[in-house]
């Protein structure tokens, strides 16, 4: 009898067996499927999902609503999307209404505003992922390139982001270290011997100045460069090659071009002097910020920015590597500003991950791992989206997160008329609610004015009855649980008109009665000032 031969069996070949017995036929659909589900696929795929696990404010969105900048950042590109002008004087706050004011985040602002004006709260989120997520592809493919391994650049990459979790929310900054990941690709490209990327800078910059101050460590970055290789040096571990004379003459045209982007801006120079302002002239910002405060060693992040710079120094004894002046500086640079300030240690991952990467390649022994299997890549993507979706918030929750996070009933009860005082963290809810404030969150120009210094003596109960005098205070905005909410309810003159929330996010609003200036005499000036004696102080 005669039989059928068999029907071909389709086999989802991995790339080690199609090396092994390369005459083996592939059909067209199975190679197209072996060429999608790569191993850097695969690897982009987790590194998505990690994104979300050690973002808290992915992780759990209602988180994303607390950062107090985000909603100030809102209502400024609202502005600009409304009205077409840029911003030029104060629009919020009673304090300091109508003084001249640089947005020198206006472009960075936009991201996060498209989000919104899209699909609501849930706009944002997506927007605050995908701006840590382009962070997360531009440091893998720049380790990738930097150590030739998939492996090193992905474990390097997810090790850096637990640094990154330190600003993980929708801030302006993250934009900007694209810009900076972008800036180190260039470099890094030009130390391939492409150096035309370099003409990529000057735009680069014309972007970053409209979207944040840190241009100016970009732009110092890359002197650093310049001036590392324009001369030879070799000695012990360092070994610098010396640009040629057409070289240093590219890199200067470079440099001069990208200063001189720098005033394509709404504002001018006064965009450009923000830095320098911020560096000069907000000491008190500095201070009490506490992301700017030095890096606190308890933290998590702190501990595995230890062991990443124990993991170098002891890649180095073991097997010891030739270093690049540049790349020492660049090391260095990094890490000094990460231990200095602690919002620098997701800048200390976007300069330093690729080397880390190198150490990681050179410190296991790793095997090449070009050879993968497509289908596994494939069960990993899928399970990556899956993950990636189940955290996607709804809009509602999103919404029921936001009125337990703020006093929305009593914010939006606050008159135009009213004079309120209200905590900083308030104060960009405020904003984008349309109310007036004493302050924001921005604290630049309040400090300028002599508002923030006034504020810090109030709330620290230092001339908090003066204060409130000079700024003609008639309600109070404040954490049911803070000082001042205590010391203004057992005080006459000032009562409770009503408290929301609950736990930590309990707020108190106070009001001044009808005989709230009974405790007070007149100052020099005929001003009424409250009576405070030693005894009455906290």
């Amino acid at each position: 009898m005669e039989t059928s031969p068999p029907a071909p069996e389709v086999v989802l070949a991995d790339s080690a067996s199609a090396d092994a017995n390369p005459s083996m036929p592939l059909s067209p659909w199975i190679r197209i499927f072996n060429r999608i589900f790569t191993r850097n696929l695969m690897s982009l795929a987790m590194l998505a999902a990690i994104t979300v696990i050690l973002s808290g404010s992915l992780r759990v969105p209602v988180d994303l609503l607390h950062d107090p900048d985000l909603w100030w950042h809102l209502a400024d590109a609202r502005i600009l999307t409304t009205t077409h002008h840029f911003i030029r004087t104060e629009p919020y706050s009673f304090t300091v209404a109508g003084n001249p004011w640089v947005n020198p985040e206006w472009a960075s602002e936009l991201v996060y505003w498209i989000g919104y004006s899209t699909i609501g709260l849930r706009g944002v989120y997506v927007a605050t992922f995908l701006v840590l997520f382009s962070n997360v592809l531009l440091i893998y493919f720049r380790s990738l390139w930097r150590s030739g391994h998939a492996g090193a650049a992905f474990w390097a990459t997810g090790i850096g982001y637990f640094l990154i979790t330190v600003n993980a929310g929708a801030r302006t900054i993250a934009v900007a270290y694209i810009l900076m990941s972008l800036e180190m690709a260039i470099l890094e490209a030009a130390e391939r011997g492409n150096l035309r990327w370099l003409w990529f800078l000057p735009p680069l910059f014309c972007i970053w100045v409209n979207s944040h101050g840190s241009w100016l460590i970009g732009l110092g970055l890359f002197v650093l460069y310049i001036l590392c290789g324009w001369f030879p040096f070799r000695k012990g571990t360092f070994e610098q090659a010396g640009f040629s004379r057409e070289v240093r003459s590219k890199l200067l045209s470079v440099l001069a071009v990208s200063v001189a982007v720098l005033f394509i801006n709404p504002y001018g120079w006064r965009l450009v002097w923000n830095p320098f302002d911020m560096m000069m002239y907000q000491k008190l910002n500095i201070h009490n910020v506490q992301e700017w405060k030095p890096l606190d060693l308890e933290m998590l992040a702190a501990k595995i920015a230890v062991g990443c710079l124990g993991a170098v120094i002891l890649a180095n004894c073991l097997r010891s590597r030739k270093w690049s002046i540049f790349e020492m500086a660049l090391f260095a640079f990094a890490w000094y500003s990460a231990f200095d300030h602690t919002r620098f240690l997701f800048m200390a991952a976007v300069l330093t991950t690729p080397i880390l990467a190198v150490e990681m390649e050179r410190l296991l022994f790793l095997e090449s791992d070009k050879k993968t299997i497509p289908v596994m890549n494939m069960l990993m993507v899928a399970g990556a989206i899956a993950f990636i979706v189940h955290f996607f918030p709804s809009e509602d929750s999103m919404q029921k997160g936001m009125s337990e996070t703020f006093p929305m009933k009593t914010i939006a009860s606050i008159q135009p008329s009213w004079r309120t005082l209200n905590i900083d963290n308030l104060g960009g809810i405020m904003d984008f609610e349309g109310k007036p404030t004493f302050l924001d969150s921005r604290f630049d120009t309040f400090e300028h004015h002599g508002v923030f210094k006034d504020f810090l003596d109030i709330m620290y109960i230092r001339d908090t009855y003066e204060g409130l005098e000079k700024y003609r205070i008639d309600h109070v905005l404040v954490d049911a649980k803070s000082s001042i909410a205590y010391m203004l309810l057992h005080q006459p003159g000032w009562k409770l008109a009503q408290t929301e929330g609950k736990g930590d996010l309990s707020y108190d609003l106070i009001v001044r009665s009808a005989a709230g200036n009974a405790n007070c005499v007149p100052d020099n000036q005929g001003k009424p000032v409250a009576k405070v004696s030693d005894a009455d102080r906290p």
